[in-house]
């Protein structure tokens, strides 16, 4: 079994929303959205050349997954503008559902990291306007 396979697996039968794993790493999380990536991101983790299986990939997860450096992706549901981000950094990436847009967890629009991501070509730029949007979510409530 290859690593996206393992990875693929482990999504499908642990529980997790999110998988990393080479050769000898696996990494997993249950946390929701974005934050295992910025987790992982924060701690300085170099996923260079690890497989990834998520359950919704939206262009802002994809522009971490590109700073995190994987190899390869693996989506339940996927945006077409995380498809297309992913494809144009060179990363393949296979899915079951691809949507136009990933809606927010209430259903009622789209997702703000989607949105707060939807113009910008750069992957750091992204990463800034990620924590930006995070930050301004949490002083919200």
């Amino acid at each position: 079994m290859d690593n996206l396979e393992k990875a693929k697996k482990l999504i499908c039968e642990g529980g997790f929303t999110c998988v990393v794993c080479d050769d000898l790493n696996v990494h997993t999380s249950t946390m929701r959205g974005v934050a295992p990536l910025l987790k992982w991101l924060d701690e300085g983790m170099s996923l260079q050349g690890f497989s990834a299986a998520d359950k919704v990939v939206g262009k802002g997860a994809a522009y971490l997954y590109i700073l995190l450096e994987v190899k390869e992706i693996y989506a339940d549901v996927i945006s077409r503008p995380a498809l297309e981000t992913l494809k144009n950094h060179n990363i393949p990436t296979s899915y079951t559902i691809l949507t136009e847009a990933v809606r927010n967890r209430d259903n009622t629009g789209l997702c703000p990291i989607e949105t707060a991501v939807m113009n910008i070509d750069n992957p750091h730029d992204a990463l800034a306007a990620i924590r930006n949007k995070l930050e301004n979510l949490k002083n919200s409530r």
